[in-house]
């Protein structure tokens, strides 16, 4: 019996349904972080402070639905606008096959295990903080977010060695 690939090997982000494309989200809360952009030059900053609706534990919008009534800044990402968007984080899931990469192995939909998006580091729980209690963004200028990462993939512990 021969295993189908997965769709996001096989489809392009276009061809995706709805559901495929809201699947790729890994839950990892960085592209709901504040960005700063110069005026003068164009340069990004990346901030460790959170969108009010997100969620610093599970790391999931708290009202996904109707974000856009709560922030009408909030951005929907879908296809077409992926080339225009500069601040996704490099581990996104979106960004990632856009530019021909896969899904890092920490990502559910590889893990099979939504946890592993944190156990892995990747999330931003334990790292991130609310806007309702960070003062001014420029206080909060961090540089993970948009930084590559690369955990250590977990070792298995051999049976009886735990």
């Amino acid at each position: 019996m021969s295993r189908m690939a997965p769709f996001w090997k096989t489809k392009r982000l276009t061809e995706m349904t709805r559901e495929e494309w809201e699947s790729l989200c890994d839950g990892c809360g960085r592209c709901c972080l504040h960005k700063l952009r110069d005026e003068d030059t164009n340069e990004l900053s990346f901030t460790n402070v959170s969108c009010r609706l997100l969620d610093l534990q599970s790391c999931r919008c708290r009202d996904y639905p109707n974000r856009r009534r709560h922030v009408p800044d909030c951005v929907s990402l879908h296809p077409s606008v992926l080339e225009e968007i500069d601040w996704l984080p490099p581990s996104c899931a979106y960004r990632r096959l856009a530019e021909g990469r896969g899904l890092a192995w920490w990502h559910p939909l590889v893990s099979g295990d939504p946890m592993t998006v944190h156990s892995a580091g990747i999330s931003v729980r334990g790292r991130g903080v609310s806007e309702r209690h960070a003062g001014p963004l420029e206080h909060h200028i961090v540089a993970w977010p948009g930084e590559e990462p690369n955990p250590k993939r977990p070792t298995a512990v051999p049976a009886g060695k735990k």
